[in-house]
Parts: structure tokens; sequence; C-alpha cells
């Protein structure tokens, strides 16, 4: 799933990327371009997928390319400084701070009263509490109100032709034309995120086609406008990708200092017992819950924020979208629906640290033989890990978080 929250800034830079760039592009020739290419591409994979030649004239009628959209690298254009990035894997304090949840929360109780019916028809039929559901949903879409502005196939169509990243778009928008064919979804209804994100739970098309139910009865799977069918198709994707019923996403701990944050990740699991034996307790000092689950440690900021102990549902979560910050949030809103309270632990995170210099880092890491999984300028649990053993080497107590006053020196 892609980011709502980065739309707004990703589009003041194609503004950026087009006033720069436009003098260099021969627009009308590219468009000539992209006519052949819908011929001789997209219309023979499409036929492959069993879309007929009517649904395919229909949707393609009279499309240009979308030149206000961002991650584009057109023929002429000067290259891209590097990759977009998502909110999930910005400055991790500021992703889950306390004033991002109030108006989710206040919002979030009245939709659970709301949909109190569904809600339990869900829960009966994938297992999945609806304080997850509503909190994915919110999430994504805010409940719905989030405006959601492209038309998917114009969206799709453009970046799987002068996209950043072509390779990834091409499969998403045969499948939506397949959504054309077989939903018969309207084309104008068929609304997405810039990079093809569909409807309320925002799916890519695959995802839709692989999760998307007819919760209401009604004959159609309408994640736009039928809030059973958005509810129910949540709670199916989280069923499919690994929700274990009956389980917690994970708790807030106090990780004692005896106990180092290099034992970080989901590898590195223990029974909770374990953990309680070792002296982990609930912030506050209350006891960890007594589960049969294997937890482990996640850290988003290593030593220098808050520290959790989580269990296999909170990578489901991140199935949803690929990111430690994302499953956080949406686990922390769910408890907040219940009535928890606030994330507890104080964030000291350093603040500065350029990706490029992460990148460059991760990369050294690598050479000298650490695991910091994808050299990709983003701080995950491998690359805090990796930061960690690499202090304590230096003869420091590690926070497993790179600072930027050693970032670049880290690794060497």
């Amino acid at each position: 799933m892609i980011e709502r929250s980065i739309i707004a800034v990703l589009g003041l830079a194609a503004l950026v990327w087009t006033g720069a760039a436009q003098a260099a592009v021969d627009r009308p020739r590219v468009e000539a371009g992209f006519r052949i290419w819908l011929e001789t591409e997209v219309r023979p994979a499409a036929r492959k997928a069993g879309v007929s030649a009517e649904t395919f004239d229909g949707a393609m009628a009279g499309i240009e390319l979308d030149w206000t959209l961002p991650d584009l690298a057109p023929p002429g254009a000067p290259p891209l400084e590097g990759p977009q990035r998502q909110a999930e894997f910005a400055d991790p304090g500021r992703y889950v701070a306390e004033q991002n949840f109030a108006a989710l929360t206040k919002e979030g109780q009245a939709e659970l009263k709301a949909h109190a019916r569904t809600l339990d028809a869900v829960e009966r039929r994938f297992g999945v509490p609806r304080e997850i559901v509503v909190a994915i949903w919110g999430r994504e879409s805010r409940y719905g109100r989030a405006k959601i502005p492209h038309v998917a196939i114009r969206a799709l169509a453009t970046e799987a032709y002068i996209g950043a990243r072509k390779e990834r778009f091409f499969p998403e928008l045969v499948a939506a034309l397949r959504i054309l064919e077989g939903d018969h979804v309207p084309l104008a209804e068929m609304k997405s995120s810039w990079a093809g994100a569909m409807g309320q739970p925002q799916f890519l098309p695959s995802k839709y086609l692989e999760n998307a139910v007819d919760m209401d009865g009604d004959g159609k799977r309408d994640i736009w406008g039928s809030v059973p069918d958005v509810l129910g198709s949540i709670a199916n994707y989280m069923r499919k990708h690994g929700w274990t019923p009956g389980r917690p996403w994970g708790v807030e701990i106090e990780l004692p200092a005896e106990i180092a944050c290099t034992i970080e990740g989901p590898d590195q699991q223990k029974p909770a017992a374990d953990w309680s034996r070792q002296g982990v307790r609930r912030i506050g000092g209350d006891a960890l819950p007594r589960l049969d689950a294997a937890m482990n440690l996640m850290a988003p900021a290593g030593r220098t924020g808050p520290t959790f102990l989580v269990t296999n549902n909170f990578y489901a979560i991140k199935e949803y979208n690929e990111s430690d910050l994302y499953a956080l949030f949406v686990g922390h809103l769910a408890d907040r629906l219940k009535g928890g309270g606030p994330i507890q632990g104080k964030w000291t995170t350093p603040k500065g640290v350029a990706r490029a210099d992460i990148a460059a880092m991760q990369r050294r890491l690598e050479a000298t033989g650490h695991d910091v999984g994808t050299a990709d300028g983003l701080v995950g649990f491998r690359t805090r890990v990796a930061v960690g053993r690499w202090e304590a080497k230096q003869g420091r107590r590690p926070t497993c978080f790179p600072d930027p006053s050693d970032v670049k020196q880290i690794g060497r």
C-alpha cells in the first residue's frame, strides 16, 4: 500500500520537476509513443489476461499521460535524484507523535459504533479484531474521508510508461484492466492515489483481485463506496497474510539496561515467559501478557526511543505496508480505539541523518560482514542491529541507531 500523507509533497515535487524539465522533454513525441505502446505492449498483455477488446478500448479512449504525477522519468528529462520517500520511513518519533492520534481515535471510536453490526460479521468471518480493521481503515483513508484524486487507469498507464519504476506498474495496469472486465467497476469511479492504490483500503489492483470481498451481498466488491466491503476486504487481507486470532500485536515495554538492543528482530524471537524471566515488564511495571506465542524486540529508534515486544501479528500488519512504523501506528491506534493511553517512552532520536549517508553507511557495514537487509537508506531492524554491533566493537554502549555526528564513520 502507498502512503497517502506524501501525495501533497510529491505533487509539489512533480510541479518543480515540470518547471525544470519540461523544456527538455518533447511531450508530443512522448505522447505519440505512448499511444503506440498501448497498442503494441498493453493490449496484447491485457488480451492474454482475459480483458476484452471492448473493455480495453473503453478504458483507453482518449487517454493521455498525466504529467502532474511524481516519480516520472520520460525521455529527455534529467535523472531523478533518488527514490521518493514515504512518510513511514521518516523520523520515527514524528510519525507516531501523540498529536497524530487524537482525531483518528475520536473518529474511529464513532465508526466502531456506527458499523457495529457489520464489524460483528467481519470478526466472525475473518477472525480479525474490529479495532485492527478500523485502525487500518483510518490510517489508509481516514475512514473514507480522504480525497482519492486520480483515475486509476490513467495514473497506472502514466507510471508504467514514463515512471521511474515502470516494471512495477505495468502488471498493476493489466490487473486494473482485469477489474474493469470482471468486476464492472465504472472507469470514472475507479479512483486511486498517484501510484494506483485504490479506494478506501488503498489496495493496488493486484491486491484488490486477491483480497477484495463483497461483504454487503450486492454482487459487487466496492472498496470505494461500500463500508461493509471496505471493512471485509481489509479483514480478508489480514487473515490471508497471517493474522492469528486471539493474539495481540504487541506491548510497549521497559527494556532493562543489561539487555542489548542488538537482539531486535523476528529472527530473535523467544517465548514471552523467557522475556519475563529476564526482567522485561510492560511500560509502567506491569507483567507481560501470558501468551503461548513467541515475541521479539521491536525498537524503531533503538535505545533512543520507546521499545516494544511484538508477536507475529505485528508482521501481519507489516504485510499491509512494509514498515515497522506503519505497523506500530496501526497497532497503537487499535489500542487507542479500545481506550488505551499514549505511547509512554520518550523519543530522543537524533535528527538530520540524510538518506544518502545512511545508504553509504549500510554499504560499508555490508563490506565488513554485517547484514543490513538492503542498502536503501532506510533504518530497518537489521540496520539497527548492525549499527549496535558496530558500536559495541568500538567499546560504546550500543544505541542501535545512527547519529549524525558519526554516521560517516560507522562501518569503517
